[in-house]
């Protein structure tokens, strides 16, 4: 295993930006940055050895600043969206930015994807990472209570990809937490994810309204195109799905539970295989719907349909959901969620 640090580059207002290279002896390899806690780039071997970045991802830090849509990026202090950016705790109304529409999403206008994470690199036998660390001060972006907030990746000689979440708060508050990478087994910017077989290990899903709001009902995937409970081509259903950015409630979620599988993906052509495992009770599917071909990387460009997302996560607008598993957390509490991404050729 190995761990390296570089500078790469800064912020307007001064602040440096690192990005660490995670290594370990299959040759597989990581590289992310402090600013958004953010996965630039995944690489990994197809079935003929040959290697290729399975993440979309931007070139330079410059290209990062200048905005870009979560790619790989850590994202909160809620992921997802939280209706019209309000929501009520303890009996006090909180009002969050409003940049989605009329709703909140993603941690609102400076989500935690767009700060610079404090850093410290972890090794011990057979792993390697880095603990990122931030500090989301009361009232940031109309959120209630400092959280303390640290995201470690670690990468292991088993080919997988660690994401470790942990918070504090000094009042209570509300935290949902994930990473937001845009996969493509066959190499970031080499087409569309429409022939990825998909397998989601959820009976149901949150139906939503116009604005992706869930409704509140838990509806069953069978006899929809929403149903990935066997292996599935991402496009069979696409359009009548209107693109994917739907949540999917796991199956026999129990909080506390160890990290279980959630998710596969398997690329025919290249024979690439990625599972996801999660403590989290959902996944967001989102099939890069908006892009459009304006970004890209290294004379690669990301249109519609050019990565698929699989964010391990709790429900959408559950601060105003009571029926939803809670994402309060308060003093004396300590937030914590796992997710696992194995990778491999079939």
């Amino acid at each position: 295993m190995s761990v390296t640090r570089e500078p790469w580059g800064s912020t307007p207002q001064g602040q440096q930006i690192e990005r660490f290279t995670l290594v370990n002896k299959h040759g597989l390899r990581v590289k992310i940055m402090t600013y958004g806690a953010t996965i630039t780039a995944v690489e990994t071997p197809d079935r003929d050895g040959q290697m290729a970045n399975i993440t979309l991802g931007l070139e330079s830090a410059e290209d990062y600043l200048a905005g870009h849509p979560c790619f790989g990026s850590t994202v909160g202090r809620y992921a997802n969206r939280i209706a019209k950016g309000r929501f009520c705790l303890d009996g006090v109304e909180y009002r969050l930015a409003t940049n989605n529409g009329p709703n909140h999403l993603h941690g609102g206008l400076r989500g935690f994807d767009k700060v610079v994470w404090r850093a410290e690199l972890v090794e011990c036998p057979g792993m390697a990472g880095v603990a990122f660390s931030y500090r989301g001060v009361d009232g940031e972006e109309g959120y209630p209570g400092t959280l303390d907030a640290q995201v470690t990746y670690s990468l292991t000689d088993d080919n997988e990809l660690r994401m470790e979440y942990a918070a504090t708060t000094d009042r209570p508050t509300v935290v949902n937490l994930t990473n937001h990478a845009y996969w493509n087994l066959a190499g970031a910017g080499s087409g569309d994810v429409l022939g990825h077989q998909l397998t989601l290990h959820a009976e149901r899903y949150l139906p939503t309204d116009e604005g992706l709001i869930p409704t509140g009902e838990l509806r069953p995937v069978a006899d929809t195109p929403m149903d990935f409970r066997r292996p599935t081509p991402v496009g069979s259903h696409i359009e009548a799905a209107g693109g994917y950015d739907h949540c999917y409630v796991l199956d026999g979620w129990i909080a506390g539970q160890e990290p279980r599988l959630a998710a596969q993906v398997t690329e025919p052509r290249t024979g690439r295989v990625m599972e996801v495992l999660t403590t989290e009770p959902a996944v967001q599917l989102y099939t890069a719907n908006g892009l459009d071909g304006r970004l890209g990387a290294f004379g690669r460009t990301y249109g519609k349909y050019s990565g698929l997302c699989l964010e391990a996560q709790h429900f959408p607008d559950a601060p105003n959901q009571p029926a939803f598993p809670s994402t309060e957390l308060r003093p004396g509490q300590m937030y914590r969620q796992r997710t696992v991404h194995r990778f491999g050729t079939a």
